[in-house]
């Protein structure tokens, strides 16, 4: 997709959706990264059901730590790998507490350094928590990058470094929600809602007219 098309794609998408926040819910950037890190391989709705009762009782790492391992394996049972899930949490924590008296920092390289907390996982928090213009991808920008023309790439990291290199710096902040956005409501897995697409006629997925 060419430079004009691309800068065209997210004017829709902004147009569409002006303020797109991310659809998991947490109290502060704790909050944020415990929940990025139990929504890998989970949807945002599995787990906003099992944080909201996790987030009302504990804000805070050390809150956590006083939890314990056993205590968040009981509220976020639900959610698939809990287990490994919980032991990371806590782990993380110690570190933050240890480390980083308490807070969460505003660094790639310390966030990549918690456990459970990868390239991904960084990016969100740098993106949401402190506005840094990642491009964190996941299956839903993976599949629209590819789909639509925009940015294919065989690898999510690939997918990212191209979109962080296509991308207008003034869509930067919000790229990423609008393709997620995009990419669970319009642009779905299974059959895809063409005909409700504002990005359409830029899109070279070949078999868009059938839908």
């Amino acid at each position: 997709m060419n430079p004009a098309d691309v800068d065209l794609f997210f004017a829709r998408l902004a147009a569409r959706t002006p303020e797109p926040k991310t659809e998991l819910e947490y109290v502060n950037a704790f909050t944020l990264l415990v929940a990025v890190v139990l929504s890998a391989q989970a949807t945002d709705v599995g787990v906003n059901k099992a944080t909201r009762a996790l987030f009302e009782r504990v804000q805070t790492p050390g809150e956590m730590l006083e939890l314990g391992v056993e205590g968040v394996r009981g509220y976020v049972k639900s959610i698939g790998l809990f287990n490994t899930k919980a032991r990371n949490i806590i782990a993380l924590s110690d570190i933050l507490v240890q480390s980083y008296g308490g807070e969460v920092p505003d660094d790639r390289k310390a966030l990549e350094s918690l456990p459970g907390v990868g390239r991904k996982t960084a990016s969100v928090v740098l993106n949401v928590a402190f506005g840094h213009p990642t491009i964190p991808v996941d299956t839903h920008i993976f599949r629209v990058s590819n789909r639509t023309g925009l940015a294919p790439g065989h690898t999510a990291n690939a997918v990212e470094d191209l979109l962080e290199a296509l991308v207008p710096e003034r869509w930067k902040p919000h790229a990423h929600h609008w393709l997620i956005l995009h990419g669970r409501y319009t642009c779905k897995a299974r059959g895809p809602n063409c005909r409700d697409c504002v990005v359409e006629d830029l899109c070279t997925f070949p078999e868009k007219s059938a839908r």
